[in-house]
């Protein structure tokens, strides 16, 4: 038999006026032979991971049985939709992350190594798992990795305890003295994600020339619908619409910070006022990342180690830091477990996001790892073993509910990265301080 038809290739591009648009997985990108076949597409594999300060109330984190979770713990309870994909790691920890900082909590976290003890310049940690998976990862893709934060001024100087701000800014390191800067505005990440960059005052005059990325690329999507099959042309559509979604919220944002009527120094346009509303932009960006195949690495924290972020908008108008710090007061320890709970859920919705959107023969959340949890245990005393700690996706519970993995002893978190990275595809003997695998993850 002689197949004439072609497949469309997995980068295909929208481009137009300055903007660039990836396209989501589809029926007409596999090869001409899986038409008739009805081979489902072999998915690409996504890592992600997603930084909380500070550790958290470890008693409403952890499950009380070991194994399939039936009733997840309170600060978890927002996974619930998503709990068949999820595991629960308990006691692992971040030797090198002592002497116990914030600066070392965050440094350590992704590279599992110490963080030189300096004020200055000469800083030195180690190269970062997220960045490990993507020197491999994202050679097919448009941005090898996809740096966010939730914090839009990085502080400088020394920060904590001898330690250099550049510690407590960044989560990814591309080489023991190369830190890579997140990104906090939605604006400038859409643009990163779907623009041809530019300088600000370019990126303004782009701004002025189109009211619409997908006004920009109108020409090249009508041309792409009409050869599409029915199903790809609705899937398409849906991605579209979605991208649509996301650049009205952002010019929401702006329209609603310029119409302000006292100036906001600290607070540039185009961030919502709300923390949940500009986290579930951050996540709803990477979605559209992922969805894709802008990226297939990315790193998000959620608000920097030492954070005074009060969180008026769930009742707990007391600043961040200062209630890890509580002394065991039940009242201090309750709102910090408050915004503990706060975080997951804001996670919880981008799982969701995940799960209800296709991807080959399955969803995002089936074809991505998220590792979500802290450098820190009990911030209480700043210790680094029993970290709080999640995987998200891959079919990560097996599909029959959350499951809890309790170490008897203390096990290096890098046990972790290494199995993350091996489940990924990417193949290493040993990472930093790893003594081994998570053969319950790698078994799925």
């Amino acid at each position: 038999m002689i197949v004439t038809r072609k497949a469309i290739a997995r980068r295909t591009l929208l481009r137009g006026m300055g903007a660039t648009v990836a396209l989501p997985l589809l029926d007409a990108m596999l090869p001409a032979m899986t038409a008739f076949a009805k081979t489902p597409a072999m998915p690409v594999r996504r890592l992600g991971f997603v930084y909380m300060p500070m550790g958290c109330d470890l008693p409403r984190w952890t499950p009380s049985a070991v194994g399939r979770v039936v009733d997840l713990p309170s600060t978890l309870q927002s996974l619930a939709p998503v709990a068949n994909q999820l595991t629960i790691l308990s006691n692992l920890e971040l030797k090198n992350a002592y002497p116990g900082t914030h600066a070392t909590s965050n440094a350590a976290f992704l590279s599992a190594a110490k963080a030189k003890w300096t004020e200055s310049t000469d800083y030195y940690l180690g190269t970062t798992i997220d960045q490990v998976a993507a020197q491999q990862m994202g050679r097919g893709t448009l941005l090898p990795s996809l740096e966010l934060s939730m914090d839009l001024l990085q502080t400088v100087g020394q920060c904590d305890n001898g330690y250099a701000c550049v510690y407590q800014n960044n989560l990814s390191w591309s080489s023991p003295n190369t830190p890579l800067p997140a990104e906090a505005h939605p604006r400038l990440v859409f643009e990163r994600l779907f623009g041809e960059g530019g300088s600000p005052v370019d990126r303004q005059a782009a701004l002025r020339r189109r009211a619409s990325l997908l006004d920009a690329v109108r020409e090249d999507i009508t041309r792409l619908q009409r050869t599409l099959g029915p199903e790809d042309r609705t899937r398409v559509g849906q991605y579209l619409e979605t991208v649509r979604e996301v650049e009205r919220r952002i010019q929401k944002a702006e329209a609603q910070t310029a119409d302000a009527p006292l100036p906001d120094l600290d607070r540039p346009a185009g961030v919502p006022a709300s923390y949940a509303e500009h986290a579930r932009l951050m996540f709803d960006l990477q979605v559209l990342a992922l969805q894709g195949d802008v990226t297939r690495v990315i790193t998000f924290q959620l608000a920097r180690e030492t954070s005074n972020r009060t969180y008026n908008e769930i009742g707990v108008p007391d600043p961040h830091h200062p209630l890890t710090h509580h002394g065991n007061d039940p009242q201090k320890v309750a709102r910090m477990a408050k915004i503990n709970a706060f975080h997951v859920s804001l996670f919880a919705y981008f799982l969701e996001k995940l799960q209800s959107t296709p991807d080959g023969d399955g969803t995002l959340l089936d074809h991505s790892l998220y590792l979500y949890g802290s450098g820190m245990g009990d911030p209480n005393v700043h210790n680094h073993v029993n970290l709080p700690i999640l995987v998200a996706g891959g079919a990560a519970g097996r599909r029959d509910g959350a499951r809890h993995i309790a170490y008897a002893e203390p096990t290096p978190l890098a046990n972790l990265h290494l199995t993350l990275l091996e489940r990924a595809g990417v193949r290493l003997d040993a990472f930093a301080d790893s003594k081994g695998r998570v053969d319950e993850l790698l078994s799925l």
